[in-house]
């Protein structure tokens, strides 16, 4: 069983015991965070909703707050002695996915 549920304006496919790396939540290790906009809920039946399955959610813990990969943006113009070095590193929070409940 799985469900595509919406975090932070995102698509996420979450199956229990999964975990799933979504961009930055405020939140301590170990607190339980619920979810109620799930989009579709695959099981037995597949129930799609308009835009959310009514009585759905998706049950998880904060595993880890973690720093993606380094990612070095570099501007250069030809012939003008334009360079500008920078770089950026995304924060993510891992979430371990408890239970999908469907009403």
């Amino acid at each position: 069983m799985y469900a595509v549920v919406e975090i932070k304006g995102k698509q996420y496919r979450a199956e229990k015991g999964a975990v799933i790396k979504v961009d930055r939540m405020e939140g301590e290790t170990g607190t339980a965070v619920d979810f109620a906009s799930v989009l579709m809920v695959s099981g037995d039946t597949i129930k799609v909703g308009a835009p959310y399955v009514a009585g759905a959610s998706v049950k998880a813990t904060i595993k880890d707050q973690v720093k993606g990969d380094k990612i070095i943006v570099f501007k250069y113009k030809s012939k003008k002695n334009y360079r500008r070095t920078q770089g950026h590193r995304q924060q993510y929070t891992m979430l371990a996915v408890e239970e999908i409940v469907v009403a």
